[in-house]
């Protein structure tokens, strides 16, 4: 298919660059696949189209505060993102860097804290593997000088106070994320609550949700893209879930396109979901028959992104742009501080 083909207009006004006054403020747009119908209403709407019986399943990754700033010996100035750790030591990191000129291999980058990168490698997909020395760990240290890494697309001078709540969800617990599973971000724990007194179970999984999710599709066909793998973890206990659920006749609802990756990547040829622990480089894309995930609760994603993909391969394309054309028309609010979209 041609990448083309997934591009949408979007007045960029309607980017949003604040999150809403409240989490669950969030409106939403709602696909019914079997009919082809398209609904308005808010998140708030949600617990009445979950069934009793049903399994939603939420991403807990925890964003770290990976964006730091430091320089070179000779002063320039260098832009790190901690990316993750290299086979999870914390000595050898993966760090995205911007800066006038790319460090060469045995140079060093200094941060606060006494948090000193040396270069062991530049890689061909823009990343860098460093050594990492310190006084302290790098979780630690970055928690103490970073911050939240918030999209490119949010153009903003300065951090807000909120930022490092806001682009978190409420059940956030293993950090590892580089980007906020955006679709989590509207729920609180008082919708969660009404969820599961309705009858509905919750379940975990976790994906650490790479800088990748806001690479763009530079080729000119989706196939020739190549999709970069993200960690993963479904425990035991949530896989018996999901089973259960299944087999009773319950959906799977998967909360973003994180944990729709997560569900598909473990789901053999008959759906059943299978426990473990890896890394994911599943690529969605139309043509593709999902096994693990019944219905969707997604943000607005990127025009000719991976994201937008996804979701088109769970729809279909015209629909999907068909439902775009509208939330624009209504003033929808896009990205991962917007609002979000049911398709069930």
């Amino acid at each position: 298919m041609q990448t083309a083909e997934f591009d949408y207009h979007l007045p960029e006004h309607l980017i949003a660059q604040h999150p809403a006054d409240r989490r669950d403020a969030a409106r939403m747009l709602c696909m019914d696949r079997a009919t082809g119908a398209i609904q308005h209403r808010g998140i708030r709407d949600l617990p009445g189209l979950l069934r009793a019986g049903d399994a939603l399943v939420l991403n807990n990754t925890r964003v770290i505060p990976a964006r730091t700033h430091g320089h070179k010996p000779s002063g320039g100035k260098v832009e790190c993102l901690f990316v993750e750790p290299v086979d999870g030591s914390d000595d050898e990191w993966l760090v995205m860097m911007k800066s006038s000129r790319r460090p060469k291999t045995g140079s060093e980058v200094h941060l606060p804290a006494d948090l000193v990168l040396e270069i062991l490698e530049n890689r061909s997909d823009g990343l860098n593997r460093v050594r990492t020395s310190g006084p302290d760990s790098v979780l630690a240290t970055l928690r103490e000088i970073g911050e939240p890494p918030l999209p490119p697309y949010i153009h903003r001078e300065h951090l807000c106070e909120d930022d490092p709540e806001r682009y978190q969800t409420v059940y956030a617990k293993t950090p590892g994320a580089v980007a906020a599973p955006t679709a989590g971000l509207h729920f609180t724990p008082e919708l969660l609550d009404e969820i599961r007194a309705n009858g509905v179970e919750i379940v975990e999984v976790t994906l650490h949700v790479g800088p990748g999710t806001f690479r763009p599709v530079k080729t000119e066909t989706v196939e020739a893209h190549h999709m970069d793998e993200e960690r993963y973890e479904i425990s035991e206990a949530a896989a018996e879930t999901l089973n259960r659920v299944r087999s009773k006749g319950g959906r799977i609802v998967a909360v973003g396109s994180t944990s729709a990756r997560t569900l598909e990547t473990v789901a053999d040829a008959q759906g059943h979901i299978v426990a473990g622990r890896g890394r994911s480089g599943i690529y969605i894309h139309p043509p593709y028959t999902f096994r693990g995930v019944d219905a969707i609760l997604t943000n607005f994603h990127l025009p000719r992104s991976t994201l937008l993909m996804m979701m088109s391969a769970f729809s279909s394309r015209e629909f999907l742009l068909q439902a775009y054309k509208e939330a624009v028309k209504e003033e929808y609010r896009f990205f991962s501080y917007g609002d979000c979209m049911f398709i069930s």
